[in-house]
């Protein structure tokens, strides 16, 4: 369990319970009791009021009004909210845009400028554009939440992606590319990459991607990816 998932889990476990012990804590999220106390401690520097009660029956209780003030969305949450907005205007179906581009860049400038970077770089890979209506979406199914993490990373780092991927027969494989792009058609996403073992580029659908995972290597170099003309690079949808 990660940081932000066990912070997470000993927040709800405090609202739960409304009293807790410290050994109960560590219990629920799988942890030693060192590392919960460093968890209050870090809890308690973004916002959570958490009172510690000594003695028998005591324990942990968190002030039912506090609530975070210290922002802690990581880049790939902030770029899902960007590219769900980018899809949705894509798509002609943001009836707030103008609210929705001030709160995103609100929330934009709360980053540290390194994660700012990192997101402005993870945006000028994404592109939209419109789906034909040939196209067949009958199979379309949910995406793998782990996408984007791996994502992030790939991107990033230049690093190359293997995943498990199943083609519109359903045959699966196993595929090792090099991530460039995110297309978005809605209700269609691709993963634009190069593909080593047949020397070209390929479109992969998201919902057909499990198992994605950044490998560690020599980074690769970019490659210029030629999109059809209706294909928009997302960050000049506002223009």
């Amino acid at each position: 369990m990660n940081v932000r998932i066990r912070h997470d889990a000993i927040v709800r476990s405090l609202r739960r319970n409304g009293t807790s012990t410290v050994a109960e804590l560590a219990a629920a999220v799988g942890a030693s009791r060192r590392t919960v106390l460093r968890d209050i401690s870090a809890l308690r520097d973004n916002g959570f009021v958490i009172h510690s009660e000594p003695g028998r029956g005591g324990g942990l209780q968190l002030d039912p009004q506090s609530m975070q003030t210290t922002p802690r969305l990581s880049v790939t949450e902030v770029f899902a909210l960007l590219i769900s907005v980018a899809s949705m205007r894509a798509a002609g179906n943001l009836p707030f845009a103008g609210l929705a581009d001030q709160g995103l860049a609100k929330i934009e400038r709360a980053l540290p400028p390194d994660k700012v970077r990192d997101l402005r770089r993870l945006l000028d890979c994404l592109y939209v554009g419109q789906l034909s209506p040939l196209v067949d979406i009958s199979d379309l199914a949910g995406m793998d939440p782990t996408l984007l993490p791996a994502f992030e990373t790939a991107f990033l780092g230049r690093r190359h992606l293997g995943f498990r991927y199943r083609d519109a027969k359903g045959a699966e494989s196993h595929r090792l590319v090099e991530p460039h792009a995110l297309l978005i058609l809605p209700p269609l996403w691709y993963l634009v990459a190069w593909d080593p073992a047949r020397g070209d580029f390929r479109y992969f659908r998201m919902d057909r991607i499990t198992r994605p995972e950044a490998v560690e290597g020599v980074a690769f170099q970019r490659r210029h990816v030629a999109f059809d003309q209706h294909v928009r690079p997302v960050r000049d949808l506002s223009r």
